[in-house]
């Protein structure tokens, strides 16, 4: 028989403390390739879907999509004569692992850098990196803490293949190291190239998928000092009958896309659900969050939760923003909303939320430092 266990904690267990995302720095590539990508989409497709496409390019809320793909000696873009995409059959997924390999280390650490001009990075204890977009041996953890010089000791964890929602997943573990280890500095890594894997479609529906999606990096450090934001209690929950609906294909031409149509409605009616949304807002009226940090999946998914939690108009502003800006650029999206939230006025009561692939919603409840 199993020992019983103490009728109290012993009093030496640690008391965890509060645990802080204290600054963010964020990258993208120099490549604005948006508006080459819509004239290349709707020359495939047939007459009468391009109304269509262009009506949906024309409300997707997006600007800006950057790609490590440079442009043409001529400055055309990847799709263009002498571009990486030039012809059919396009190059196989070994040719854009080489290119993740090369590209994904050098845009995390300009995001590092870009870190470290709001905050010492010194003494880093573990390395959290989270990517979904490629794969390399050794892992890009490895590279990564190679060319930061960082200790052989400094632990690591690499969250792969978990799409949008592993900032958190990244965010939490980081979250749990500090909790057991109050003297650990965590830097949180977040880095996706998703342009390396445009497909040949000629259909509209992953067409509008691939319209969604950039490339960016993003760094952050997690500790136990009291600036930023506090991390609280995260929230995991997979949506029933939903697992199709957002997927990656490892093909042998790169990754392929699968994001239905009917995301947004299966979020809306999630979220629609009183059990469900009590544990989003951490059992809070969602109009007395005054923070929320949304994962930029796109325009439609926003407005879902908006409707959903009857937002005020405004409450997504930071997420629309980074959507205008930059797309879905994967995992590290919901890291590039919460730097502009960093640099705005105190939250009191915020909530984190990510959607991907299961379809899945992980998240977290965050306020501001005293």
């Amino acid at each position: 028989m199993p020992a019983s266990l103490p009728a109290a904690l012993p009093a030496y267990l640690p008391v965890h403390i509060p645990v802080h995302i204290n600054a963010v720095g964020t990258a993208v590539p120099d490549h604005d390739i948006h508006a080459a990508f819509i004239a290349w989409a709707r020359n495939r497709i047939d007459a009468r879907s391009t109304k269509v496409f262009d009506r949906m390019a024309s409300r997707s809320g997006i600007g800006h999509r950057w790609s490590v793909l440079p442009p043409t000696a001529d400055g055309g873009s990847p799709i263009d004569d002498a571009g990486f995409y030039a012809t059919e059959p396009h190059p196989g997924t070994a040719a854009r692992m080489t290119l993740y390999a090369e590209h994904a280390p050098d845009l995390a650490i300009r995001a590092i850098e870009a870190l470290r001009t709001k905050i010492a990075i010194d003494g880093i204890t573990h390395l959290v990196v989270a990517s979904c977009t490629g794969f390399v041996a050794p892992g890009i953890d490895q590279i990564i803490a190679r060319r930061l010089g960082l200790a052989s000791s400094v632990e690591r964890l690499l969250v792969g293949f978990m799409g949008c929602y592993a900032a958190v997943v990244a965010l939490r573990s980081a979250r749990h190291i500090v909790r057991s280890e109050p003297h650990a500095r965590v830097l949180v890594v977040t880095v996706e190239l998703s342009t390396l894997h445009l497909q040949p479609a000629t259909e509209i529906e992953p067409l509008l998928a691939m319209l969604q999606f950039g490339d960016g990096a993003a760094a952050a450090l997690v500790t136990a000092a009291p600036t930023g934001f506090v991390l609280g209690t995260p929230f995991a929950a997979a949506l029933p009958e939903t697992e199709t609906l957002i997927r990656w294909d490892v093909t042998d031409a790169g990754f392929a896309m699968h994001l239905s149509g009917e995301v947004p409605g299966r979020i809306a009616t999630a979220l629609a659900d009183t059990a469900f949304r009590t544990i989003v807002s951490d059992g809070q009226p969602p109009a007395s969050i005054d923070g929320w940090a949304v994962h930029a999946g796109g325009r439609s998914i926003l407005d879902a939760v908006e409707h959903a939690m009857q937002l005020k108009p405004d409450a997504l502003d930071q997420s629309r923003a980074v959507l205008a800006e930059n797309g879905n650029m994967s995992s590290a999206t919901l890291m590039f909303v919460f730097e502009r939230l960093l640099a705005g006025p105190p939250v009191a009561h915020g909530v984190a939320l990510a959607f991907g692939p299961g379809l899945a919603a992980e998240g977290f409840g965050f306020r501001s430092a005293p």
